[in-house]
């Protein structure tokens, strides 16, 4: 009996999908519910199990665009198909199989030694393609440096590094790139994901009214905070205290008294929502995914910490699913975690509104009329002007960095504790 395994949908709209990579080898014998393909729609990366025991012979070939609904492979359930590669058993020499020591020669002893101390070289791709395109061979690599005479500072670089990754001042090494040299030229096909990505970021630049603008925050009461407690805050909770919780609920909080800013354009008509669900951005191995920490106005912080760990996880395993992207209100990307300074994020349609977190920098500040040394970060909302005036843009980043620099206010619903506690 043969079975057709075809595309499935992965979602509404979608009606073709890229063919990712196979998870097993044409021809191989597969069993019921093994995973056996992966696909990459405009949305998620989705595998594809077995429907049945037996022979998988290949319909469609990885990298290739095809239909939803179109047949990817044939599953023969009365035919044996090859085992996988990596199962295939290596025949070890026997110890007693040693060969007699009649049979080596001088000749073949040093070439053993030479061969073994070759392969012993650990080079990086484009060393390896540099050394071939210039003629080089390893045993001259090995001889060059072999012949070098190590000195005192050789000898203090390694004690000092021995127990990290090679850096580039390495004396010898001092000159050497790892460019190639060449002039070529690489394409790449595009995945949907990717594609799907383009599309919808061009279309923000020429469909929205977007702007940008920017504050500053002290985070020196937060940095407090988390020096003080994270230790009993993950022994409680199971996860790390860290920065994206505070500037969660700080966002939620602040759309409480600015709820324009988690409101949509619709049309002729603008939808706004009475829940807070907050986008998170997360750096996958296939590109930039938004998973979605849904009701976030009613999460501790703890809650949403363990949320977006969650999240993260999946995000960069790629399993994560089109019902954790689908949604989202609001969104918050934290461009710091790569060293960025200060940027201009781009609004995640059909939302109005995204907040850039940057790097944490310790600058010269001026308080109370005395200059000190704080830990500072840049953040900038991106909105859209259909939805949102600028005055609630401005005030509603105030309000979030009002709440950063003095955490206090997020119990309190954003309000000053004093005020809460007179009744003001």
């Amino acid at each position: 009996m043969k079975i057709e395994i075809k595309v499935p949908s992965p979602g509404e709209s979608i009606s073709e999908v890229q063919l990712a990579a196979w998870l097993v080898e044409d021809g191989q014998q597969v069993e019921k519910d093994q995973d056996i393909v992966e696909i990459d729609s405009d949305k998620a990366t989705l595998s594809v199990a077995a429907e049945a025991d037996g022979k998988i012979t290949f319909r469609a070939a990885e990298g290739d665009t095809i239909e939803v609904g179109s047949v990817m492979a044939i599953i023969d359930t009365e035919a044996a198909g090859s085992k996988p590669a990596k199962e295939k058993t290596e025949t070890k020499p026997k110890a007693e199989a040693k060969p007699e020591p009649a049979e080596k020669t001088k000749s073949d002893l040093p070439a053993v030694k030479e061969e073994k101390a070759v392969v012993d070289l650990t080079l990086s791709p484009l060393a390896r393609k540099m050394m071939q395109e210039t003629g080089a061979t390893e045993k001259e690599l090995f001889d060059f440096f072999k012949s070098y005479r190590i000195g005192k500072k050789d000898v203090t670089f390694f004690l000092e590094n021995k127990e990290k990754a090679p850096v580039s001042d390495i004396p010898v090494a001092a000159n050497i790139t790892s460019w190639p040299g060449g002039r070529e030229t690489e394409p790449q096909k595009m995945s949907m994901l990717r594609k799907k990505l383009a599309q919808r970021l061009v279309s923000v630049k020429n469909e929205t009214a977007m702007l940008t603008t920017f504050n500053e925050v002290d985070m020196t009461a937060i940095m407090e905070i988390r020096k003080k407690f994270k230790e009993k805050f993950k022994e409680k909770f199971g996860v790390s205290l860290g920065f994206m919780s505070f500037f969660t609920k700080a966002v939620t909080e602040a759309i409480r008294i600015f709820p324009r800013v988690n409101a949509q354009f619709s049309e002729e008509e603008i939808v706004q929502f009475n829940y807070v669900d907050i986008s998170i951005a997360v750096s996958a191995p296939k590109g930039l995914v938004v998973p979605v920490v849904r009701n976030a106005e009613m999460m501790s912080l703890a809650e949403i910490e363990s949320a977006i760990k969650t999240l993260a996880v999946k995000a960069r395993e790629n399993k994560i699913t089109l019902e954790d992207m689908q949604g989202g209100t609001f969104t918050i990307t934290n461009g710091g975690v790569f060293g960025s300074m200060m940027s201009t994020p781009i609004i995640n349609p059909p939302q109005s509104a995204i907040l850039g977190m940057h790097n944490i920098v310790e600058r010269p500040v001026a308080v109370n009329g005395k200059v000190e040394i704080h830990p500072m970060m840049y953040v900038a909302l991106s909105y859209d002007h259909r939805v949102i005036d600028g005055r609630e843009s401005v005030s509603f980043l105030v309000k979030v960095k009002e709440m950063l620099e003095q955490p206090e206010r997020m119990l309190f619903g954003a309000n000053d504790p004093m005020e809460t506690l007179l009744g003001l």
